[in-house]
């Protein structure tokens, strides 16, 4: 049986669209407005111990990026600027909010010198250690589900996500500044 030009066309555009619907859902977000965010502890740059917890009654911005990632590192100055703004501030419904990077990475000297490079200030900076970037098999990226950066989750002060994917003026939006 012959296909004829228009009919190998259709099926070839179906595939494509049927991939990139593929990836969009795989990548897309698992967690969504009013869910708990999800505990964890693990050590900042700094050597410190960290848990997600240990935070609650300030704001949250839970950030995964990595130094390898392009658009993460095109994304940095704006929370930078953000964090300038609103580090060591009480706001009107917290008291605060903290920005918590979670690097998925396999190499801690590049994370390092990206963090230094990119003038990331803040001392909850956390290396998410992966064996695969494809994947993102690293605890916290899997933990959360990432399949995609820059990702990140804004958390209220009660510990319930109210921003996925948020840009920095929406963060002000949503705490009310």
């Amino acid at each position: 049986m012959k296909l004829s030009f228009d009919r190998l066309v259709m099926i070839l555009l179906l595939v494509v669209v049927g991939v990139y619907i593929g990836k969009y859902f795989y990548t897309k977000p698992q967690f969504v407005n009013g869910q708990k965010a999800l505990d964890f502890s693990a050590t900042t740059i700094g050597n410190q111990q960290f848990k997600l917890s240990d935070l609650r009654g300030s704001y949250v911005l839970l950030d995964f990026w990595g130094s390898w990632c392009g658009p993460c590192r095109m994304e940095n100055p704006n929370w930078v600027a953000f964090n300038s703004r609103y580090a060591g501030k009480k706001l009107k419904k917290a008291d605060g909010i903290h920005l918590v990077s979670v690097a998925i990475e396999q190499n801690e000297d590049n994370w390092k010198q990206a963090i230094l490079y990119d003038g990331l200030t803040w001392p909850y900076q956390i290396m998410d250690k992966t064996s695969s970037l494809k994947f993102f098999n690293a605890p916290i990226a899997t933990l959360y589900k990432v399949r995609a950066i820059p990702s990140n989750y804004l958390i209220s002060p009660q510990g319930m996500i109210i921003g996925v994917n948020v840009h920095p003026d929406e963060v002000e939006k949503i705490i009310g500044q």
